[in-house]
């Protein structure tokens, strides 16, 4: 199974990623807990694609890939940003962090997936979810 969107950078098309999430995962059959943590996992690399990559700047793009092969489903999301590096990204659970209101999106993906890479440039996040199957 293989799907790939492409979206504009605005908030509102959260919507059509949510979609393909739940489409894909119909379609594989994956089990309702394993559920939740691709859909949040997505939603979350998708947002930050959106606001912190490309800025909100419709003229940008974000590409969602979502493959499952192997018993893995792969979470591609990649945006026309600069990048970042993310060991500079703090550590939400530190107590001058813990009560910001932003900042647990990277922390919310690396423990929900099984496995997250991110591009050399930054700008593109591939999360893996093994043992998915109801």
């Amino acid at each position: 199974m293989y799907k790939r969107i492409r979206i504009e950078s605005k908030v509102g098309n959260l919507r059509i990623v949510e979609n393909a999430i739940d489409e894909a995962t119909a379609v594989i059959g994956i089990s309702q807990d394993n559920y939740g943590k691709i859909l949040v996992s997505a939603m979350e690399a998708v947002n930050n694609a959106i606001l912190h990559g490309n800025h909100l700047n419709p003229g940008k793009m974000v590409d969602i890939e979502i493959a499952y092969k192997s018993k893995e489903l792969h979470i591609t999301v990649t945006d026309e940003g600069s990048g970042f590096r993310p060991e500079t990204v703090p550590d939400p659970t530190t107590p001058e962090n813990i009560e910001a209101l932003n900042g647990r999106g990277i922390y919310l993906m690396s423990h929900l997936a099984d496995k997250i890479e991110y591009s050399k440039k930054g700008n593109s996040v591939i999360m893996t979810f093994k043992n998915i199957l109801s």
